[in-house]
């Protein structure tokens, strides 16, 4: 049995939904292949990506099958049902210099002792200092957390648990969050909580709140107000083998699954060295 997060499973029941507009008055039954290639293409007119693309593919296909394993029609449309190949897209990545700026800006405004203030330069430093997902970082408790050997245990995708490394910069500023901010934090909340980071309510930090942040401060260095949490992750692997880290320790790290989802950042890598040699080269 396959195990979904909670975020694609609402995108696979918006698809479906979707799709059951798509057919209009059709019932299940009459639903055919030609019904689900006309969905895809006015998703196609209508801009969608090709990974949301391909994502309405495999939620459609899922469904009739287990819709024909059921009983509840005869014949399975989707089995002859293409999704659209995926375009590789280089992501988007900040340079290390950038990232520094950005971060000793956010710890000069930390000194302050500010609880958000403090907060919001842990949870970069923690980002960009292990390369974990939003949602691993939101879903962190407090006894997630090793500061003497620097490392972090995370619930990563099908919930599979691996722990990561960060550095010293990530866990100065964690530690001066633990003692300076989350309790004034936890403070204003009803009931206690054992998350680690919290929001200004005193309740566990949203991805919202944290897409929100890393568009704030990291976006203006990479050029773009619609940056995500990613960019610090991307950023994090693009800048591990730049410095000469192994390929399958980064995807160790990353918690990815393929070792080809991690080759992506060697692209990056080698686009980022090419760059290089045509602006420093005589020859170039």
């Amino acid at each position: 049995m396959r195990r979904l997060s909670p975020a694609t499973v609402r995108a696979y029941r918006n698809d479906l939904r979707d799709l059951q507009r798509s057919t209009g008055d059709a019932e299940l039954v009459e639903v055919d292949l030609e019904h689900l290639r006309e969905w895809l293409w006015q998703a196609t007119k209508r801009g969608d990506e090709r990974s949301t693309l391909a994502r309405r593919t495999s939620a459609a296909r899922a469904f009739f099958r287990w819709a024909h394993e059921e009983g509840l029609i005869d014949a399975d449309p989707g089995l002859r049902l293409v999704a659209p190949k995926r375009g590789r897209t280089l992501p988007q990545v900040a340079t290390a210099d950038a990232l520094r700026d950005v971060l000793d800006g956010l710890e000069r405004a930390a000194a302050e002792g500010e609880p958000v203030a403090l907060r919001d330069h842990a949870v970069l430093e923690l980002l960009y200092g292990s390369g974990v997902r939003v949602s691993e970082l939101c879903g962190l408790d407090v006894d997630d957390l090793d500061l003497d050997r620097g490392t972090a245990r995370v619930l990563g995708k099908g919930a599979k648990e691996r722990v990561v490394p960060f550095g010293v910069p990530a866990r100065r500023a964690v530690g001066a969050y633990l003692t300076r901010s989350r309790p004034v934090l936890a403070a204003r909340a009803a009931t206690s909580s054992a998350s680690l980071f919290l929001g200004v309510r005193g309740g566990r930090l949203g991805a919202r709140a944290v897409y929100d942040l890393v568009a704030r401060e990291v976006g203006p260095v990479v050029g773009s107000s619609a940056v995500g949490p990613h960019a610090l992750r991307h950023s994090a692997a693009t800048h591990l083998l730049d410095g000469g880290a192994d390929l399958r320790a980064v995807q160790e790290l990353l918690g990815h699954a393929s070792l080809g989802t991690t080759q992506i950042y060697t692209h990056v890598s080698s686009e980022r060295l090419a760059a290089a040699y045509r602006l420093a080269h005589p020859r170039a």
